[in-house]
């Protein structure tokens, strides 16, 4: 049964128990997903929620729940995160949220046992599967299958880079379930912003509205094999000055359209990667991100005007495929308006927001009613070990969360 609900001291006591699975030198983390590291966390996540009634469990692409059934049948109000991480990456992204949602259920135990208390529907923590993609491709791997938008037996074929299938590093952690999870009645998510609009405003809490567009690509530079140093110029077909050209257009798509489109590529595998080969093939992900579904268009569109030039100018070619993406959809307002209603009575500083990042919730509010809440981050670091988001904010987190997912679990927006 749930004991005392548990402090604001102990929230921070276990940020920091978190924080040292896969601990990087300077104060960051490395956990990727199905990584003994994130095995390690999850263990402990599991031990912390067991030892006070929750019921563990695993679905059939590692996603982990820690259900507690306080009303027998009925779905679930399901809250969390992710604890997977990129290769060097802050404490806070992902891991805050899933901490915060665990104490909030917690807390929620705790004063519904001593009130007596029966909620309209029951509680669920969630740790979702390989949300950050740096290890499988695609992100949010975990919700796309929990919302049917990916299937499972796809999701559990995927390779990493050194082959390893996503079944198999689910194996080697004992996180492998087969199940498909909670029925849901709402979901709730918290996350550090990854901006400085909260900060630079003064604001503690963001109320994600809706989310940017995205199309992800997975391109493939093909080239010709030669020796750097006899090869003329003339006769090279190289890969990666082909895949060069391609970064730099993607900036200048972006370029076109000022703080409307933001671009990038993020990763690059180049063969053979020898220091006197002319590389013969360059495999890179590029990704377009628009607030405005007619721009992202636009920009998109010019991107791919410039593809024949550089198969031209570079002697390439270049193969292209849409990795995934997402469209510019709205939260639902009515979370919104109870989440900025839950900020106010607790005297905190709120406003609507984009997220410009994909997040869990993304996938989630398409198939359930779901709320997403935002608290600052530092400078605007992230996806960087300096990362950091003080404790006053997200203890503030804590507290609109729990009393969101209170509402929620009571039937504040049921119908």
């Amino acid at each position: 049964m749930p004991g005392t609900a548990p402090t604001d001291e102990l929230f921070l006591a276990h940020f920091a128990e978190l924080s040292r699975f896969g601990a990087t030198e300077r104060g960051g983390v490395d956990r990727q997903a199905g990584t003994p590291a994130d095995g390690e966390q999850r263990r402990w996540l599991a031990q912390l929620l067991a030892a006070e009634g929750f019921d563990v469990q695993y679905d059939r692409v590692g996603n982990q729940f820690a259900l507690l059934e306080l009303v027998p049948g009925a779905p679930y109000v399901l809250t969390g995160s992710h604890l997977d991480s990129q290769p060097t990456a802050g404490r806070f992204d992902g891991a805050y949220g899933v901490l915060a949602s665990a104490h909030a259920c917690l807390r929620l135990a705790a004063e519904f046992a001593a009130a007596g208390t029966r909620p309209r529907f029951n509680l669920a923590v969630v740790n979702w599967f390989n949300e950050e993609g740096s290890r499988f491709k695609p992100s949010m791997l975990g919700s796309s299958v929990f919302t049917g938008k990916l299937d499972a037996g796809t999701a559990l074929a995927v390779r990493d880079g050194q082959g390893v299938t996503v079944r198999e590093a689910l194996e080697s952690i004992g996180c492998l379930g087969d199940g498909e999870g909670p029925s849901a009645a709402f979901c709730a998510e918290i996350h550090i912003e990854q901006g400085r609009s909260l900060e630079r405003d003064g604001i503690t809490i963001g109320l994600v509205d809706s989310n940017w567009a995205v199309n992800k690509y997975e391109f493939v530079v093909h080239g010709e094999q030669a020796h750097t140093g006899s090869t003329v110029i003339a006769d090279r077909h190289d890969a990666l000055l082909g895949a060069s050209m391609l970064v730099v257009a993607a900036r200048e798509a972006a370029d076109r359209y000022p703080g409307q489109v933001i671009t990038s590529v993020g990763q690059l595998s180049v063969y053979p990667n020898s220091p006197v080969v002319v590389p013969s093939r360059v495999e890179l992900v590029l990704d377009l991100r628009s607030a405005q579904m007619p721009l992202l268009a636009e920009a998109d569109a010019w991107l791919h005007e410039r593809i024949a030039a550089i198969e031209a100018a570079a002697s390439v070619t270049i193969e292209q495929r849409m990795s995934h993406g997402w469209p510019v959809t709205p939260y639902q307002p009515e979370g919104v308006e109870l989440a900025a209603k839950v900020a106010a009575d607790l005297g905190l500083p709120a406003r609507p927001v984009s997220t410009l990042a994909g997040h869990d919730s993304t996938n989630l509010k398409d198939v359930v009613p779901t709320v997403m809440l935002f608290v600052p981050s530092v400078e605007g670091i992230s996806h960087n070990e300096r990362e950091l988001t003080s404790d006053a904010d997200m203890l503030a987190g804590v507290a609109v969360l729990t009393e969101v997912v209170r509402r929620l679990a009571l039937g504040a927006l049921a119908e």
